[in-house]
């Protein structure tokens, strides 16, 4: 007589930060769809709690499996890097922290699913941000044959909920303690949103902020110089640094001065537009350096046309499509625009903003004999009018045209 083979039990891996949502949702998602949960922590340089602990509580909440990873230098070098040498900054102003996080952990996910035999992926978040697309999107990207749910949004698991299930189950997480506010952070920046920012007359006071001092307080100014490699930042003050150090570094010292302080309404994917306080003195510090040592050395087209790309860039990693072919394509372009991107850009860091004060790179364009307007002056002046003939001239054979009719 056969033996009767037993049922395979569905896993799911769960995107676990450690907080009350995603512990509550090991054994919501386990009821509502009899599945085996796996919880996978990432730290992305968020703060907070020992890894471990978070693996440890992951299980007692019901977890089959819990993994965590320290990805700190990877997120620094294979996503907050790239930024850097796009100059990415969504609407010109926000450095993307949450967003490249996002596909970081996607990639852990997916890693984990594929080791455990898991069918679907889970999230915490809400249906009305950004970070389920980025969640959702990069998952299908990379494992197009995974499915994705979202406790919160798909099952509607309000913090009410949240609270009385894990008091009836007794899980072994605090529920009392709430912030007014929504918090995200890792190492390039921290966003804050809800609670009284959600009026957006509100000024923020200065308790919304972590990682940046009051910028109107009085203070020595603190001078720095950031040396890059082909767009790499690997000094700082003549030191060799990783990436990760480079950010963490400037994190404290441009933090320090109140830089990077951002109060926006930004659009948002899903279509609303929302009010956000970001802190990202690290990532504008150093994407306010490589800014400026383009523009000592890139060719004028070539930055002209970059600066497209980087908007574009942007966009793209803001909507969660990181593993998109275009952003791949443009990944290739703004690699090669950072080929001559190599010396040393000397920085004050001082009232909340960092002000380039000297330049200087065996790379750079700018030829000193051709800009002087000195003695050894090398530019032939008599080439500006003949240049400016040409140069004008479909316009001016227009302009005729137009003043005859």
């Amino acid at each position: 007589m056969d033996r009767k083979e037993k049922p395979v039990t569905e896993r799911v891996v769960l995107a676990y930060s450690g907080g009350l949502d995603t512990s509550v949702a090991i054994g919501w998602i386990a009821e509502e769809t009899g599945a085996e949960v796996i919880a996978v922590a990432v730290d992305v340089g968020q703060g907070g709690e020992d890894l471990d602990v978070i693996r440890k509580r992951a299980l007692a909440c019901g977890a089959v499996e819990a993994e965590v990873a320290d990805a700190k230098d990877e997120f620094a070098d294979e996503y907050c890097l790239p930024a850097i040498k796009a100059n990415a900054l969504y609407m010109d102003r926000y450095p993307l922290v949450s967003a490249l996080s996002r596909p970081t952990i996607v990639k852990h996910l997916v890693a984990a699913a594929r080791k455990h035999g898991a069918t679907t992926v889970a999230h915490g978040c809400t249906g009305k941000g950004n970070d389920q697309v980025r969640f959702e999107a990069g998952i299908s990207s990379l494992a197009p044959d995974l499915k994705c749910i979202a406790p919160v949004r798909d099952y509607a698991m309000t913090r009410d909920k949240a609270i009385a299930f894990c008091e009836a189950k007794s899980l072994p997480i605090a529920t009392t303690k709430k912030s007014p506010y929504s918090i995200d952070q890792n190492v390039f920046g921290r966003a804050v949103e809800t609670g009284f920012l959600e009026d957006i007359w509100n000024a923020p006071i200065e308790d919304v902020y972590e990682y940046t001092s009051n910028p109107a307080t009085q203070r020595d100014a603190d001078e720095v110089i950031i040396t890059f490699k082909a767009g790499v930042p690997v000094a700082i003050d003549g030191q060799p640094v990783t990436v990760l150090q480079a950010i963490q570094q400037l994190n404290e010292r441009a933090g320090a001065q109140g830089i990077g302080r951002i109060d926006m309404v930004e659009d948002r994917l899903v279509g609303i537009k929302s009010r956000e306080i970001y802190e990202a003195p690290g990532a504008i510090a150093l994407i306010t350096a490589h800014q400026e040592l383009e523009n000592v050395t890139v060719e004028r087209e070539l930055a002209r046309y970059k600066r497209q790309v980087e908007q574009r860039w942007s966009e793209l990693v803001y909507d969660g499509l990181w593993f998109s072919p275009l952003k791949r394509a443009l990944d290739g372009f703004i690699a090669e625009a950072n080929e001559h991107v190599t010396g040393e850009i000397r920085m004050t860091l001082h009232g909340g903003r960092p002000v380039v004060t000297g330049r200087k790179s065996e790379q750079s364009l700018y030829d000193f004999n051709l800009a002087t307007y000195d003695t050894g002056d090398t530019f032939d002046q008599s080439l500006s009018k003949g240049f400016i003939e040409l140069f004008g001239m479909s316009s001016k054979i227009a302009a005729k045209r137009d003043l005859q009719q």
